[in-house]
């Protein structure tokens, strides 16, 4: 705010008198009246009470005020008549009744400004009853700025700290009481040098009272951060000085109210906040090296900290340098264009639209100041404020807080909700701050829904990629398969062939040539044989010839086969071996035996047949026939 620069010369001339007037006094009683050119200040000298007018003022309007008393340059923290300005001409007095109120009038009798002790009781550091036609009444200032208005009993009917007009001073409350609804706010100066009725005002939200707003009129200029139940400090130091400055901020709750006070440390230089008539809630502290108000914190301090610059779903970065507007996760800008050109208000919309449950998650978002339009839910633990959301698919977000129990009025918790997208307003990612007690105790962490959260959105994704493609891979596989096990069985019978003709499974001697027009006999092993003829024993023996014996047997199975074991003495060779099966297997017959296999193993080489009960094999395979099978190999084979 930009205050006076001077004290104005009419101020001056009536300050001038004060030498005369008892200057000490810091009080007002009954029947001593305040008059323009008398003031009181408080006992230690801290704060002056009395008639002064703005500079650059007209000296014709006078308002009865508290300025501070050592500040060379005239700063008023508190104006009693800002509606109703009292003229010099018209002898204006302030004068204490025997019915407890002050009252200020002029000449005429026109009232300007009055207490109403009778009305009085609801401010928040009046917790004693008020007496309403208290006799020998008394009015202190005292040396925290504060105008107490005192019984005789000493009870106190009014004080000046529960009817702030611009200023918040240490120890100083803003307040709501629950027991009538009524509260106090700051308003701002007309302007520099008019202590009228401004259109800002700093006030609480009315339900419930955990957030401030700077209001133009009834429009939120900015917004700050919802109550997490912590005690908030800042430390400051003064230029050119090794002068600490400790700030303290603090929300109280009782039965009765709830306040917001600050603090200051021992020995503090003058500090105050003060709702200015810009629109910008200025904490400053006075130089005594430069004579000059120090800015310390000023709210907002970047345009996009003021409400809803960043529109829906948008957040002002602090941690950057420079403080600018972003989307929230999952976000992009509505108005890319606009964006870029630093037009934020339409916001920010979904990249990709919820599920409600397919896929949603809820990202942890830290060091937030959460957004406006939230509704509040008591009486919730952790689990069950994010169950509370996560339930119900219009929620979009959701913050907790575990408040001081002994300050939450039996509620220690506060869950946040938001109810659709339009209501993620006025968000910020906070920076570095000042904050030297608790840690950012004022940032908390939002937990906003979005579609595809990292980790669900993994899964669900994965699953939906993942199926066709698996089904896939799985029809492509078995169709590899099968056509492995085919080619494999083509492979394995040829293998088998080779092996039966060429010996490569038993003798490994036989050559590696194949022949295209092979026939396909089973190969069996020779331990299968000996199995089935007992180890060749005579009683399974059927018959014999020049070229071996023959051998009734039982496969595996049940089947009875025929078994001619060539003997070893013969001079037929492999190949000439080779060549029989080979022939036999072109030459099958229906009127003749079949031949079903074969074996080789070493030196034993043996054919299987199949069985035929009522004849004699060797009838048949030792037959006149069976020899011009051999003279018929030797034909093909010539």
């Amino acid at each position: 705010m930009a205050f006076p620069s001077s004290i104005s010369i009419y101020t001056a001339a009536l300050l001038l008198l004060l030498s005369t007037l008892g200057a000490s006094d810091d009080r007002l009683v009954p029947g001593k009246p305040l008059m323009p050119g008398t003031i009181i200040v408080s006992d230690g000298g801290e704060f002056a009470f009395g008639f002064f007018a703005p500079s650059n003022s007209t000296p014709e309007k006078l308002y009865i005020g508290i300025w501070y008393n050592n500040v060379p340059r005239l700063t008023a923290v508190w104006v009693a008549n800002r509606a109703a300005p009292a003229i010099s001409s018209s002898a204006p007095s302030l004068v204490l009744t025997n019915d407890s109120n002050l009252v200020l009038s002029d000449v005429n009798g026109r009232v300007l400004w009055k207490t109403n002790t009778t009305a009085a009781g609801t401010g928040s550091s009046s917790p004693s009853p008020r007496t309403a036609n208290a006799t020998g009444s008394v009015a202190v200032l005292s040396n925290s700025g504060n105008l107490i208005l005192r019984s005789p009993t000493g009870i106190m009917v009014w004080q000046s700290f529960d009817h702030p007009t611009d200023t918040l001073l240490p120890t100083m409350k803003i307040w709501r009481s629950y027991k009538t609804h009524e509260a106090n706010n700051l308003v701002s100066w007309k302007d520099a040098d008019d202590p009228s009725l401004g259109t800002f005002s700093l006030a609480g939200e009315t339900d419930p009272f955990i957030q401030w707003f700077i209001r133009n009129g009834s429009v939120p200029e900015w917004r700050s951060n919802v109550w997490t139940g912590f005690t908030v400090s800042s430390q400051f130091f003064q230029a050119n000085t090794s002068v600490g400055v400790y700030l303290t901020f603090t929300y109280v709750r009782t039965a009765d109210e709830i306040y917001m006070v600050f603090t200051t440390s021992d020995g503090a230089p003058p500090i105050r906040t003060v709702m200015s008539y810009s629109g910008k809630l200025e904490t400053s502290v006075w130089n005594r090296n430069s004579s000059e108000w120090t800015t310390l914190v000023v709210s907002p301090d970047y345009e996009c900290s003021r409400y809803s610059y960043c529109g829906p779903s948008g957040y002002c970065d602090h941690s950057d340098a420079t403080p600018t507007c972003k989307c929230l996760e999952g976000f992009e800008p509505v108005d890319r264009e606009g964006w870029s050109s630093a037009r934020f208000s339409r916001g920010c919309r979904r990249k990709e639209a919820l599920r409600c449950g397919d896929g949603d998650g809820f990202l942890a978002l830290t060091d937030m100041k959460v957004p406006d339009k939230f509704v509040r839910v008591g009486r919730k633990t952790f689990q069950e404020c994010a169950a509370e959301c996560s339930g119900n698919c219009s929620c979009v977000a959701y913050a907790y807080a575990n408040l001081n129990a002994s300050a939450a009025n039996g509620d220690a918790t506060r869950c946040l909700l938001w109810i659709g997208d339009h209501q993620l307003v006025d968000s910020q990612k906070m920076g570095v701050l000042l904050y030297s007690t608790a840690g950012a105790d004022s940032q908390e962490t939002l937990y906003l829904r979005v579609a595809g959260m990292p980790g669900k959105r993994t899964k669900t994704n994965t699953m939906r990629i993942m199926l066709p493609i698996l089904a896939a891979v799985i029809v492509l596989t078995s169709i590899l398969l099968i056509w492995v096990c085919k080619f494999r069985g083509r492979e394995i019978n040829l293998e088998n062939r080779t092996t039966i003709f060429h010996g490569g499974f038993t003798s490994g001697g036989l050559g590696e040539e194949k022949t295209s027009n092979d026939s396909e006999l089973p190969f069996l092993k020779f331990q299968d044989i000996l199995v089935a003829t007992d180890n060749f024993s005579n009683v399974f023996m059927i018959g014999q010839g020049g070229f071996g014996k023959v051998y009734k047997g039982t496969l595996e199975g049940g089947q009875e086969v025929a078994i001619k074991r060539l003997s070893r003495d013969s001079d037929q060779g492999t190949q000439e071996f080779r060549n029989e099966v080979v022939l036999i297997a072109k030459l099958q017959h229906r009127n003749l035996v079949r031949l079903l296999g074969c074996c080789i193993d070493g030196d034993e080489k043996l054919l299987i047949y199949e069985y035929l009960p009522n004849k004699s094999l060797d009838a048949i395979i030792f037959s006149t026939f069976y020899q011009y099978l051999r003279q018929v190999q030797y034909a093909i084979e010539l």
